[in-house]
């Protein structure tokens, strides 16, 4: 999945920055694909079920399905705080909604929608993936691991800063037409480094969205 990419000293500094500002365009100006992904086997199944506290909501959650190939493992504890737990759970919601969308091929996925605020650069960064997904004729097959998660609270509690590590050595592309995957040897390109603002909802209780995000590339301190 291509992501925007940040020099390693601002990815460092990014949960503060974007946390203060929480803004920013839509505009990726990376252009290469670093993982190509491939197709639906048409066997779906649940994504990986939510805490407790999230099953027990009332928020109309979308429901989100994914190929019995595909699979987004995220190893962490679960905090204590139950606003730290809220956020850090709809950020996995928001990065699972945009496979979602490339699983779906739709690019208008109401997914990705309802785990992003329309005002920050996050849901264009979503809109983004699964369209070039779809313009390649690709989807998701194999194992993304989210690890090393940590959540940091703004003054206020209704802004947090999320970021976690994207091991993407097991994840690899299948084309959708003719079912070829398309593996690519290990590197460095394999692992990934998030930063995502969530906000809380206006619209729905207990809901948090992504608002801003930063994706670094070859984040080899995300190595196991």
């Amino acid at each position: 999945m291509k992501r925007r990419s940040l020099p390693v000293a601002a990815a460092l500094a990014a949960t503060a920055a974007l946390l203060l500002s929480a803004c920013g365009s839509g505009d990726d100006k990376s252009s290469d694909n670093d993982k190509i992904a491939g197709a639906d086997t048409g066997d779906t199944k649940k994504s990986a079920s939510p805490t407790a506290s999230a099953e027990t909501d009332t928020i109309g959650r979308p429901k989100m399905t994914f190929p019995s190939d595909f699979e987004m493992a995220f190893d962490r504890t679960e905090p204590s705080d139950a606003k730290e737990a809220a956020a850090l759970n709809d950020a996995e919601n928001f990065v699972r909604s945009i496979n979602h969308g490339i699983v779906k091929q739709n690019a208008e996925d109401t997914a990705y929608k309802f785990y992003s605020d329309p005002r920050g650069n996050a849901q264009a960064y979503a809109k983004k993936q699964i369209q070039q997904y779809i313009n390649g004729g690709w989807t998701v097959t194999g194992t993304q691991r989210y690890s090393d998660a940590k959540v940091t609270l703004a003054s206020g509690g209704n802004r947090a800063s999320v970021s976690f590590c994207d091991d993407d050595s097991k994840f690899y592309g299948r084309e959708i037409k003719s079912k070829k995957v398309l593996k690519t040897k290990p590197s460095d390109k394999d692992y990934y480094f998030f930063e995502i603002v969530m906000t809380t909802s206006k619209e729905a209780k207990g809901l948090w969205t992504a608002e801003a995000i930063e994706v670094q590339k070859e984040a080899t301190q995300c190595k196991a």
